[in-house]
Parts: structure tokens; C-alpha cells; sequence
């Protein structure tokens, strides 16, 4: 979850499918379904961007539900605010069971209303995967700081040396022929590269066909903006979610004990420097203090190895 540095430095149905924030919601019993119903209800992005966001998640769960725990965070995490409410934040964790090749999977929304007006909205979805596999993580985030201006970062991280294992280029960045989709998206007179200030997370999100781009539409307005959003990231980032799951997550791959510890401290040291320079000083500047370093210890407590 690349919150506000990704500009200052510049999931999961589990019981039933919950409708959309336009229709009545159903008044849920347990704290379960009241944190998973908070988490897909997206409630202050576009339409286009909602649907994008729930059937990317929907997607996700329909494939992976029988390899992940439910998620198990109390309510005050899955859903929090600072004490203004012009921040607030919803997360979803749902760790890998003892047979998945999942780690564990993290959802979140965010909205933070801005101090020279408008407002940050962010929506997540990471899925790392465990040493018992050497494939990509998965990265997908939709950043939005205006109706007319969005940051794209869809990825599969690499999680091995490219240089010194040719063949897992081939096999997950070539074969798949993963880089046609970001060809494909920066067609469009719109998109433009992104590149954040930040080098680690530079570092993290750099496969070869990694899809970072910043997308503006102030000569079509939102209109267009969300044209492009159902027409072009709607598909791609479904049929890039399709091959994580087809090609990294369904992947029988060999992986020696050797190997395994490397990659477990690799895993480990990535995912801490990614949740310390990404989060660590959002949260608690966001949320407050008590707040921010309550929910930044339960995503180390997930993510970190």
C-alpha cells in the first residue's frame, strides 16, 4: 500500500457477495462481515472504480478461498479514522492456510481529505506468496488524487536475480507475454510513465513489464477518465491478475531448502523496508499516533516473515 509518499516522494468474499454502496446494504451480525461489507463498499471512489476494485477482489477470492484463513483482525483495525474523520482507512488481511503457496493477501482502501483541498484515494491489492514457490508476488494499486488524474502500479514482482536465472524471465515475464497488456494501456494519448521519487519502492515494483503509469484526463474531464477506467484498466488489470493466478500461484516449482531460506529472508527484508518506508511514517501522521502504530504493527505481525 503505497499511501501519501507515492506523491510526497513525487479481500475477498469470504461468506456472500455484498452490493453495491447504491442499494441498501444488509444489516450484518458478526464483526466479520461487518469489517468485510466496510472493506468493499469503496465509498468515495467512482463507479468505474468500485467496480474495478470489488470484482478484482471477487476474482481473487473465487480462485484462492479454499487456500486462506478468514480474516481475523479486531474491528478497530479493519476500519479506522483519525479523530477529525478526514482520514480514514479500511484493511483486510487474510493469511495463507498450511497447504496454499499464499503468504498472505492484503486489501485496503483509504481516503484522506487534502489540507489545500480535494482529497488521496487509494485501493490495494498485494498477494505475497511463501518460500514454498519461488514465483512473483502480486501488486495492484489504484491511486487518485483527483476525478481527472490517477497513478497506476500493477505488477509481478520478481522475486529471484534476472540476470542469473534467465529462465524465470522466460517463464513468467516472456511466456506470458505479460508486457503486451502495459504496451496495450500506454497507447493511450492519456498515459504517461511514473516513476516515484522514491528508489526502494523504485526498487520493489520494477519487474520488466511492470505497469506504473500516470494517467490524466483534464481536457476530458472524469468523464473520460472513467472511459478509460472501465474500458482499459478494467481489463488488464483482470487478465494481469489471471496470470499471477494461472502462472505463479498454480505453479509447481522446485525449490531447494537452500533456496528457500534465501528466499524467506529476501521475502522478509522486502516486505519490512517496504511496510517502514512506505507506511511508517503515513500512518501515525495520518491516523495519529495511537492509531497509525496500532494498525502498522498488525500489518508487520501479517507481512513481515
Amino acid at each position: 500500500m503505497m499511501i501519501c509518499n507515492s506523491f510526497s516522494h513525487s479481500p475477498l468474499s469470504v461468506l456472500c457477495s455484498v452490493p453495491s454502496r447504491h442499494h441498501h446494504l444488509p444489516v450484518l451480525s458478526c464483526s466479520l462481515m461487518e469489517g468485510r461489507s466496510k472493506f468493499l463498499e469503496f465509498p468515495f471512489v467512482s463507479i468505474s472504480h468500485e467496480n474495478l476494485m470489488r470484482d478484482t477482489f471477487s476474482m481473487l477470492d473465487n480462485r484462492l478461498q479454499s487456500q486462506l484463513l478468514p480474516c481475523s483482525l479486531p474491528s478497530d483495525i479493519q476500519h479506522f479514522q483519525n479523530q477529525t474523520g478526514s482520514s480514514q482507512a479500511s484493511l483486510h488481511i487474510r493469511a495463507g492456510n498450511n497447504n496454499s503457496p499464499v503468504a498472505v493477501v492484503l486489501g485496503s482502501w483509504l481516503h484522506s481529505e487534502l489540507p489545500t483541498g480535494g482529497s488521496l484515494d487509494i485501493t490495494s491489492l498485494i498477494a505475497y506468496l511463501n518460500s514454498s514457490t519461488d514465483a512473483p508476488d502480486f501488486v495492484f494499486e489504484i491511486i487518485r488524487s483527483s476525478p481527472t488524474m490517477l497513478v497506476l502500479i500493477l505488477d509481478l514482482p520478481a522475486r529471484k536475480d534476472l540476470v542469473l536465472w534467465p529462465d524465470y524471465l522466460k517463464t513468467f515475464y516472456e511466456d506470458t507475454q505479460l508486457d503486451t497488456h502495459r504496451q496495450a494501456l500506454e497507447r493511450l494519448p492519456e498515459v504517461q510513465p511514473y516513476f516515484s521519487s522514491s528508489l526502494y519502492i523504485r526498487t520493489i515494483f520494477s519487474s520488466p513489464t511492470a505497469i506504473t503509469v500516470r494517467i490524466q484526463t483534464e481536457n476530458g474531464g472524469a468523464e473520460r477518465m472513467e472511459e478509460i477506467i472501465r474500458d482499459h484498466l478494467d481489463p488488464i488489470s483482470k487478465q494481469v491478475l489471471g496470470i499471477w493466478l494461472d502462472y505463479c500461484v498454480s505453479a509447481k516449482r522446485e525449490v531447494g531448502e537452500e533456496e528457500r531460506a534465501c528466499l524467506k529472508k529476501r521475502d522478509g527484508l522486502a516486505r519490512k523496508q517496504s511496510i517502514e518506508v512506505d507506511l511508517g511514517s503515513s500512518f501515525p501522521r495520518l491516523f495519529g499516533p495511537e492509531v497509525g502504530n496500532r494498525v502498522l504493527q498488525a500489518i508487520k505481525e501479517y507481512c513481515t516473515v
